[in-house]
């Protein structure tokens, strides 16, 4: 399709750098990609199986706009078990098309044209197209490297304004590694807290860390109410292709 038939916030998106480096790898042989966060192992038998079986079974049909009730009341058990939490299968859960659409349908639902979302960076690559495709603007807040790539909270303190929105944080992090501590993510809150933010915090990595403990956020004390959760399936089980967010 010709450029000129695109919205001019479709035309302005930054390409993805990541995606770029898959495509080139995907052409080599031999070659370890280090671009998408892709696990090296493949979705474990036991998934495979129930798959299959459900296919067998005719369990190809639509489901409720939510996802399968069975699946969210499991997701609620899981989340409860690892942090404590309780969100209610019935209506505080929605399965996804993988993470991306969650965070889709998270801007979409919060944001007003023109409400700004600070975004701690290095982040994913999609963070801010999404917000802007949502009609947000995102507002990159640097972090350090000799800060271990922490949210810089003096920069994001300032960068507030009266049209912020919400904060979108990503930890564990990609592409840094970093796993945000509770004593800083504490002070996240207290941001949010003081200008009356959403929290979007992307989890999808919460299970891959070593020697350290993740810190769900809306575990945090009075965070729930704030705190858009997002997980996945993709990176703790293999299952990226499956796109179950």
């Amino acid at each position: 399709m010709p450029k000129r038939f695109l919205s001019e916030r479709v035309a302005t998106l930054k390409p993805s750098g990541i995606r770029r480096f898959f495509d080139i790898a995907a052409t080599m042989d031999d070659v370890i990609s280090l671009g998408i966060g892709e696990p090296d192992f493949i979705t474990p038998k036991p998934i495979l199986q129930a798959g299959l079986q459900s296919l067998h079974q005719g369990q190809t049909h639509y489901t409720s706009n939510s996802g399968i009730l069975e699946l969210r009341e499991a997701i609620s058990k899981h989340l409860q078990g690892l942090y404590g939490i309780y969100y209610d299968p019935l209506d505080e859960i929605v399965v996804t098309v993988g993470v991306s659409e969650a965070l889709y349908l998270a801007m979409t639902a919060i944001l007003e044209p023109g409400d700004e979302v600070l975004i701690p960076t290095p982040c994913f690559v999609s963070y801010q197209a999404e917000v802007i495709l949502a009609g947000g603007v995102p507002i990159e807040v640097p972090s350090r490297v000799e800060d271990n790539f922490q949210p810089n909270l003096e920069a994001l303190a300032a960068a507030v304004s009266p049209r912020t929105k919400s904060i979108l944080i990503g930890y564990p992090n990609n592409p840094t590694g970093a796993v945000a501590s509770r004593e800083t993510l504490l002070k996240v809150l207290e941001i949010a807290e003081k200008h009356d933010l959403v929290v979007i915090s992307d989890e999808i990595y919460d299970q891959l860390v070593y020697g350290v403990g993740h810190v769900n956020f809306a575990s945090l004390p009075n965070a729930r109410n704030r705190t858009l959760t997002l997980g996945g399936f993709s990176k703790n089980y293999a299952m990226t292709g499956w796109r179950i967010g």
